[in-house]
């Protein structure tokens, strides 16, 4: 009998975006740089070039073009706001990724890791001080090794990438036609 092939195990970080009433679901591995949205390809997905750049912008600004495969999965909203949501959730993945082990949640089946962010509060202890955290530091005396993340959560955090866009939809009022608009005003 023929040895059975041993399947490489796969890690997977995910993220999940909103914009308006799009969601969208964001699974990075590393890999080659290929992007699949619900199964087809960017730019089959995505006919207009601004949508394009929103999806592509936490990857350009992160440097991790052609060494993340990214594998999404969107529903709801329109156009522009499928890619905003694909944009936040792929920024989120991001960061995951870089972020340290405590902060992440790892379930392994067959032979695949899906790792998403997790954080614990910790409740205050009366009387208790904080410890003062100190980075690490390289032999050399380098920056620190926890410092690449960092940077590349604060160049997410300040492209707007990791921020939710609130803005939704005003709801109809009675006795509008709309949110505001009011009925044409008639003479006669």
């Amino acid at each position: 009998m023929a040895e059975a092939k041993k399947k490489a195990p796969i890690t997977y970080y995910l993220g999940t975006g909103r914009r308006k009433t799009a969601v969208a679901r964001v699974r990075i591995a590393e890999g080659k740089g290929n992007i699949s949205i619900n199964e087809r390809e960017l730019l089959d997905f995505f006919t207009e070039e601004k949508d394009r750049e929103a999806v592509l912008g936490p990857l350009k600004i992160t440097e991790q073009m052609s060494r993340l495969d990214v594998i999404v999965r969107v529903h709801g909203g329109g156009i522009t706001g499928q890619a905003d949501a694909i944009k936040q959730g792929l920024a989120r993945a991001i960061k995951t990724m870089f972020s340290p082990v405590e902060e992440r949640k790892a379930v392994t089946r067959n032979h695949v890791t899906m790792i998403r962010s997790y954080k614990e509060q910790k409740k205050d202890v009366p009387g208790a001080t904080p410890a003062a955290v100190v980075a690490p530091t390289t032999a050399e005396g380098d920056a620190p090794a926890e410092d690449t993340a960092t940077g590349m959560v604060k160049r997410l955090r300040d492209g707007g990438f990791l921020t939710r866009d609130s803005r939704m939809k005003e709801r109809k009022k009675y006795g509008l036609r709309g949110a505001r608009r009011g009925t044409q005003f008639s003479k006669r």
